[in-house]
């Protein structure tokens, strides 16, 4: 192996890099709510993004029926900025729904099907926050 390859295999390998530009990952979520009764959602991702061909790109909120609660679309890499985290507030999430989803989008592999998972039934005081 060549000494540029071996230094770009230890630099793709090293830990607290970004990661190679798969699937984007759902990291964590705060949703709070407001005395309006709407919701604020702060989502953070992790991906590698490698310039406008491939980039994180959004983020959605899906109630426990399946119906998109919410969308924040991301206009730009990332590229230097990771993890990141994103929000979106005036989220109507319809009484009755339990259960909510976060879920992420890529410009080249789309929905990431690792979601996360938020139980609303655990909100405190109007605020719940859950990490991977």
């Amino acid at each position: 192996m060549s000494r540029v390859r071996g230094l770009a295999l230890a630099a793709l390998l090293a830990p607290g890099t970004a990661p190679l530009a798969g699937e984007v990952q759902v990291l964590g979520v705060e949703l709070a709510q407001s005395n309006a009764g709407t919701w604020s959602a702060s989502v953070t991702l992790e991906h590698g993004d490698t310039g406008w061909e491939h980039y994180a790109d959004a983020w959605r909120l899906v109630g426990d029926d399946g119906r998109v609660l919410a969308t924040r679309t991301l206009y730009h890499p990332h590229e230097t900025e990771q993890p990141f985290t994103r929000s979106l507030s005036a989220i109507a999430i319809p009484p009755g729904v339990t259960r909510v989803f976060v879920e992420a989008h890529d410009t080249v592999h789309g929905w990431s099907p690792r979601r996360l998972e938020v139980n609303l039934g655990a909100v405190d005081q109007g605020r719940i926050k859950i990490t991977r």
